[in-house]
């Protein structure tokens, strides 16, 4: 490892969901609130094992498909002045998680604010539990499901809603 290398804050990282009921200009939510995130890029991997004679009694495999997901939590968010939810949060609870079949997608796009490329997945997103205690604030959190192959974007504006014309590459 380089002498030079730290480690990066986990706070540095930043989530957006692509507002698919606006057309033009595209348009992203940032989904605020967040105080955790787990990327598993192993989910939903599947192999075929090929091993034989001639393996010389090593198990052999092929990965055959790749999947990942990326679950994020934290603290239900509303405006204190206005009562409007979060423009992220409320967009994966209110619009996308109540679509089913074909149009059950939609974008999502992720980054550390130290990174100069957007990992941008056509996904799938299952809400997660709400709840607290007595003391606690509100929780918050959804799954989503990478659904294909990953692209990248390089990242253009702040990471208030901005727009992005997408591009193919990357792997994530």
């Amino acid at each position: 490892m380089a002498a030079n290398s730290r480690p990066i804050d986990a706070r540095g990282w930043l989530f957006e969901v692509l507002d698919a009921t606006v057309t033009s200009p595209e348009t992203w939510l940032p989904i605020a609130g967040l105080t955790s995130f787990t990327h598993n890029p192993g989910e939903n991997e599947e192999t075929a094992e090929t091993t034989a004679f001639d393996s010389e009694g090593y198990y052999e495999q092929d990965v055959m498909q790749r999947g990942a997901t990326l679950e994020i939590e934290g603290q239900y968010r509303i405006d204190p002045t206005t009562k409007t939810r979060d423009a992220g949060q409320a967009y994966v609870d209110e619009v996308w998680a109540n679509r089913l079949g074909i149009d059950s997608h939609n974008k999502v796009r992720w980054r550390h604010k130290s990174q100069t490329q957007w990992v941008i997945w056509d996904a799938t997103v299952t809400p997660g539990e709400q709840g607290g205690e007595t003391n606690d604030k509100t929780s918050w959190s959804a799954t989503i499901t990478r659904s294909g192959k990953p692209t990248s974007a390089p990242v253009s504006g702040g990471t208030t809603p901005t727009t992005l014309a997408t591009k193919t590459g990357g792997d994530a």
